[in-house]
């Protein structure tokens, strides 16, 4: 599941660092105008190759201005770099900036008010399961992995499509029950029980509206599945079953 955590958006607060007083209007208004799509290039140590691109940014709140220091609230897409958007931001100011300090406060739908442990919580969590058969230090330490994708679009699917899909199979339309109304095509989309089990992350065939019209038709293609197959009743058959 790390790959749909880390490719979530983002929260940040931040730290910017003018390099000469601004009127605090003027920083609100050029900090607006990078609210929405913009191109960035990574800076020179990143990661990742060093070509344009496109990332969103969803909102910038400006908390307080101190001299030379601006405290922001930044909501962005995943693969935003704060310390470049500090930079471009100075740029426009005509007086440069730099990122002076950066805490990311959330990744997709984990905050870091909401269930945050210290290694050494979760270790005497482990202690009291091993040792003394107490699971309750665990539960509060590791989330179920359906917290995970709680802001992800979700199709939930009949009891009998359950065991097909934890074998990979796509999930056709009259497996399907409920959805939301989010749903995009080629986009991940979370697979349920009508238990709230997850079951796989699959990629959407078909919108929401597609889906909700559909009486036949392949809407979703697992891409990874969670659940143990067998956890669910097997009431399919394959090819070669059906052929005998």
């Amino acid at each position: 599941m790390l790959q749909y955590v880390t490719h979530a958006d983002k929260t940040y607060v931040c730290v910017m660092a003018l390099h000469e007083e601004v009127p605090e209007d003027r920083v609100r208004s050029v900090c607006r105008e990078f609210v929405g799509p913009i191109y960035q290039r990574p800076p020179l140590k990143a990661s990742v190759e060093r070509r344009l691109r496109i990332r969103r940014i969803y909102s910038i709140d400006v908390l307080e201005v101190q001299g030379k220091l601006v405290l922001m609230v930044v909501y962005c897409e995943a693969g935003t770099y704060i310390r470049k958007l500090c930079h471009d931001i100075g740029e426009v100011l005509g007086v440069g900036a730099h990122m002076a300090e950066l805490r990311r406060i959330r990744t997709g739908s984990f905050t870091e008010d909401e269930g945050l442990v210290t290694m050494h919580q979760l270790h005497e969590a482990v202690v009291a399961w091993r040792e003394l058969g107490d699971e309750s230090l665990l539960r509060k330490a590791v989330m179920p992995v359906e917290h995970a994708v709680k802001d992800m679009p979700k199709i939930y699917v009949r009891d009998s499509a359950v065991d097909a899909l934890c074998h990979g199979a796509p999930l056709a339309a009259p497996g399907v029950l409920h959805l939301t109304d989010d749903i995009k095509r080629r986009r991940p989309v979370a697979i349920f029980t009508l238990k709230g089990e997850l079951v796989a992350i699959a990629e959407a065939l078909m919108s929401s509206t597609e889906i909700l019209e559909a009486d036949r038709g392949l809407v979703a293609k697992p891409t990874r599945v969670i659940m143990r197959p067998g956890t669910y009743p097997k009431q399919w058959k394959s090819k070669g079953m059906e052929k005998g």
